[in-house]
C-alpha cells in the first residue's frame, strides 16, 4: 500500500470501527463500498473496498483522510 501519510495499521484500526457510507453495487470487476471508520487515535479515515461474494474476500483499493471541507461529519458528501 502506497503512503501517504497513513500507515497499514491505521487503515486496519479503522476497518475494525467500520460504518458504511457509500455502496457502489455496478462496480467492476467487483461491487465496491466506501467505509469510513477511526482509528484508536480517533482519526478519520476513508477506505474503499471491493468485496468478492464467491471468495468472501474484500480488497482494499484505497484509503484516505477525508477532506471536512467536502464531508458533513465525514459522513456524507457536502452538495
Amino acid at each position: 500500500m502506497r503512503n501517504s501519510g497513513r500507515s497499514e495499521r491505521e487503515v486496519f484500526e479503522a476497518v475494525e470501527r467500520v460504518k458504511v457510507i457509500e455502496t457502489y453495487p455496478e462496480d467492476e470487476p467487483y461491487p465496491s463500498r466506501l467505509i469510513f471508520g477511526r482509528t484508536f487515535g480517533d482519526r478519520p479515515l476513508h477506505v474503499l473496498c471491493a468485496y468478492t461474494k464467491d471468495e468472501e474476500t474484500a480488497i482494499i483499493i484505497t484509503a484516505y483522510q477525508p477532506d471536512p471541507k467536502r464531508w458533513i461529519d465525514f459522513e456524507r458528501r457536502k452538495k
